[in-house]
């Protein structure tokens, strides 16, 4: 059991570290290659901080470890909502003020709404993980769109400051972005053992420990990047590595999951997670969007989600043999 402790704390620690070194690397190398910034904050930084959560679960899968597999992707969308959003505008209220990420606020509330119709029947097919695929692949091009057709917004401002921030030379940008993606490989490897063995130790369900401890700490990144760039009044940029997260985690990383193993939904993840998951990203909607002006996230909001997501830890511990 110590041995799975520690192998998933050195894990998640080379994981988060990684993460950061490839989505530096590949942000970086995308800006070498002329990509407007406003693309690079909603692709490639989205990829790149989602980049853990799709190595774990596609592993996960691929061993026949469903409940993780759901679960990370799941939890890490439930995890960055609550916890990461609320301590980020805990610490410096989030203003929104990016026309692109109005529009993105919706999309996240009808691509939650796709993704629990197809999980409704109990099972995620190969099928299902198609449609995912399809979905994500629109979405990726509405977003290149986006991003050169609208290069003036207020996110694209916040990531050439980033990048101009963080600049280096392109052959030490590939560097890290190959050190940084085999180290990610290496680690979820890591991570997903010592989670699968301890979940067996102490007869917790691998959905709940995917829910819980691996959820947390492949959103790492995203909480990292949040908090810095708000504590820089980049607030676009916190809340796009939230959302541009959040499709990544239900579009690419459950239907990677899906295509290489197909897999049961726990009806504990249809009464309880994915309705957690769709109340937060309507409250999201709500506080983020600004109907008649910019959207803010205030410190009194995000204690609100903070508390929300210690709430829904605690009830999961609580009923762990579930």
């Amino acid at each position: 059991m110590l041995m799975a402790i520690g192998a998933i704390i050195a894990g998640l620690v080379l994981l988060v570290w990684s993460a950061d070194k490839f989505v530096e690397g590949s942000a970086t190398t995308a800006s070498h290659f002329g990509m407007p910034p406003l693309l690079i904050g909603m692709v490639v930084v989205g990829f790149g901080t989602s980049a853990p959560e799709m190595a774990v679960s596609a592993l996960a899968a691929s061993q026949g470890n469903s409940g993780l597999a759901l679960g990370n992707a799941y939890g890490s969308n439930i995890t960055n909502i609550a916890l990461i959003l609320g301590i980020t505008a805990l610490l410096a209220p989030i203003a929104v003020h990016s026309q692109v990420m109005r529009k993105e606020l919706p999309i996240l509330i009808l691509v939650t709404a796709f993704a629990g119709w197809q999980l409704w029947d109990g099972e995620l097919s190969r099928v299902d993980a198609i449609g995912l695929i399809v979905v994500f692949a629109a979405l990726l091009a509405w977003s290149i769109y986006q991003g050169i057709k609208q290069p003036a917004d207020a996110m694209a401002n916040d990531m050439a400051d980033e990048l101009k921030a963080h600049a280096m030379p392109l052959r030490r940008a590939i560097l890290w972005l190959v050190i940084g993606l085999l180290l990610l490989i290496a680690s979820s490897r890591i991570l997903v053992w010592g989670a699968v063995d301890l979940a067996t130790a102490f007869g917790i369900s691998d959905l709940v420990i995917g829910l819980t401890i691996v959820a947390v700490g492949t959103s790492l990144p995203e909480l990292a990047s949040s908090i810095i760039a708000a504590r820089k009044g980049e607030h676009d940029l916190a809340l796009g590595n939230i959302l541009g997260s959040n499709l990544f985690n239900t579009l690419a990383v459950v239907s990677i999951a899906g295509l290489i193993a197909p897999m049961p939904v726990a009806p504990e993840v249809l009464s309880r997670d994915f309705p957690i998951m769709a109340a937060l990203t309507l409250v999201l909607f709500a506080m983020g969007y600004g109907f008649r002006r910019p959207g803010r996230i205030n410190r009194l909001e995000g204690a609100a989600l903070l508390l929300a997501f210690v709430g829904y830890t605690v009830y999961l511990l609580g009923f762990s043999g579930a």
